[in-house]
């Protein structure tokens, strides 16, 4: 689904453009306006009010730059293998490199994020220049399975990991694995790939924490039906063809 930008000739219906913000899908956008919980210079929005670059947008209280609304042409979506030591915004105050630097220009429109991976974690992220598709592979409801390769210290038990499929409890709430299967084992590591389908922050890690063992290395190897290719090295990224693309529209269709 294509977002197009609020232009001075040319207003676009406000849940169009919040929608290729990223912010969420039209529909909930249309439940918010409904709600009352956004405003457009000053009056709270209605149904099928059309906004431009002059207008003042708050989403609950809070302005919203719909001025960076760009036309898009071509959904397109790209894979990134992400290093560790990269950081997953556009900026950090603290100087680290970002993941946009690397990046390509998009076709059309800018590149939205799909999620998050830590400072520390490295593997597959992707971006795409449709911001309801990126709303939708993040939202928990689409449950969209990650799959990560996993080295702990020491040697987990089988009670332990039983303990990880079953759930235990964070501070946000009770989480688990869906899978975990042995991957390798050394004299002081053990080497697992794991398959959640949630994206809460630094899930994989707080989850072997709660049971006691330090995540040393983490690495992203898929998200939803994409893969990260074996010869993507870190810090080049790659464009999805359409039957990839297409793959990951179905599953969060």
């Amino acid at each position: 689904m294509n977002a197009s930008p609020p232009s001075e000739g040319q207003p676009e219906r406000l849940q169009k453009v919040l929608a290729g913000l990223g912010l969420g899908s039209r529909r909930a956008i249309e439940d918010w306006i409904r709600a009352g919980r956004v405003t457009v210079n000053g009056v709270v929005a209605e149904l099928g009010v059309r906004v431009g670059p002059g207008d003042r947008v708050l989403l609950d209280g809070q302005p919203v730059n719909i001025a960076t609304v760009a036309k898009i042409d071509t959904p397109v979506v790209l894979g990134y293998h992400k290093p560790v030591g990269e950081v997953t915004t556009r900026s950090d105050p603290q100087g680290r490199p970002t993941v946009f630097a690397h990046l390509p220009p998009p076709p059309s429109g800018r590149w939205i994020v799909v999620g998050r991976l830590d400072v520390n974690t490295s593997g597959l992220l992707l971006f795409t220049n449709d911001g309801e598709l990126a709303h939708r592979l993040m939202h928990p409801s689409s449950e969209v399975e990650r799959e990560y390769l996993v080295r702990v210290r020491s040697h987990p038990d089988a009670a332990t990991l039983e303990r990880l499929r079953r759930g235990v409890e964070l501070e946000d709430g009770w989480a688990r694995f869906d899978r975990i299967e042995v991957e390798n084992a050394s004299d002081g590591h053990a080497w697992y790939r794991v398959v959640l389908h949630e994206g809460r922050n630094r899930e994989v890690r707080r989850l072997w924490m709660a049971v006691g063992h330090e995540v040393s290395r983490l690495t992203r190897l898929r998200y939803g039906p994409i893969v990260l290719p074996r010869d993507l090295r870190p810090g080049q990224s790659r464009l999805l063809p359409d039957d990839l693309v297409a793959a990951l529209s179905r599953a969060v269709a």
